[in-house]
């Protein structure tokens, strides 16, 4: 017989057997059926025939029971799972800033002290060194960026994980910390679908635009990030949203630039201007009333862009018709 059929009884199970890895697959051993585990009453019985293959099973989940998800959450006492987000991924303990005490009295002033001294101690052991103080510095500007650009978590979980291979593989030296962490915000905002222009990049970070552009593409050099040009439909629901503009405009917009991508119009052009360009017209189109200064003001890009975009998508957009 195969060491890897493990066979049972109602009342043993061999010691051999039990070291055998939990996770193959199980079958009854009069029937061949499937086993299922009741863990109501610890046994593990044969889904076809009712076998009780094991009894007495150790229950190994919580003590405590939980009637609602809320209810759930206040209960565990397990923490936040890990994160590429912090430095040192969420593993670390934090001393609360309150001072008081389990019962929710105030300390006294000794007490207060000594918290107060334990929280720097607690701080500095957090980052033992130079690595760990960069990384959390980086860490820090890459979530007060996203956040200001409304970026979501996915977005800071890859440009921090960007950010931390940048670091192991040595690309820093030379360039400064607040540098590569946005260019890593700005390549995991294009690898996940929701780009931001290098304008909106460079208004919320602490560089210049030319070393953002500059840094980023040394790091995807480097590193060999897999990132597709930018499409102007992307950038179109942010338009529109942030207009005020309707389901069937944003519609428009997409159709208008799904027409000039076929006309190959949208080759060696901003992207970002192609979708502003496409949001100002379908507004006409639809007969929203919308300014180019408005559109300019949410897209960052100026006006003259917009006309002279706008014209040649209404003007492809009216080939085809005719065609």
């Amino acid at each position: 017989m195969s060491e890897h059929v493990r066979t049972y009884t109602a009342e043993h199970v061999d010691d051999e057997q039990e070291e055998q890895p939990s996770s193959e697959e199980l079958s009854c051993p009069e029937c061949g059926g499937q086993l299922a585990t009741d863990t109501e009453h610890g046994e593990t019985v044969c889904a076809d025939c009712g076998l009780v293959v094991e009894e007495d099973e150790i229950d190994r989940g919580p003590e405590w029971r939980a009637f609602d998800s809320a209810e759930k959450d206040q209960k565990s006492r397990v923490g936040a799972p890990t994160t590429n987000m912090m430095h040192d991924k969420g593993l670390s303990t934090n001393i609360g800033w309150q001072n008081k005490d389990a019962y929710g009295r105030s300390l006294s002033s000794r007490q207060r002290e000594k918290m107060q001294r334990l929280r720097t101690w607690n701080e500095r052991f957090r980052t033992r060194d130079s690595k760990e103080r960069n990384l959390k510095q980086a860490l820090g500007e890459i979530d007060r960026m996203a956040s200001a650009l409304g970026l979501p978590d996915n977005v800071r979980e890859t440009a921090s994980v960007i950010y931390r291979r940048a670091l192991d593989e040595d690309l820093l030296p030379g360039r400064s910390i607040e540098g590569v962490a946005t260019s890593s915000l700005y390549a995991a905002a294009r690898q996940a679908g929701t780009p931001r222009s290098l304008d909106e990049i460079a208004t919320v970070s602490r560089v210049e635009k030319d070393e953002i552009a500059r840094t980023y593409r040394y790091v995807v050099r480097e590193l060999k990030l897999e990132i597709r040009p930018a499409d102007p439909e992307s950038y179109v629901p942010r338009f529109a949203s942030d207009l005020g503009l309707s389901d069937e405009a944003e519609r428009r917009a997409r159709s208008l630039l799904a027409t000039a991508k076929e006309q190959g119009l949208h080759s060696g052009k901003s992207p970002v201007g192609l979708a502003a360009a496409a949001v100002y017209a379908a507004s006409l189109l639809t007969n929203e009333k919308v300014t180019q200064s408005e559109v300019s003001d949410v897209a960052n890009i100026s006006e003259v862009t917009i006309r002279n975009r706008y014209h040649e998508l209404l003007e492809a957009d009216e080939g085809v018709a005719m065609g």
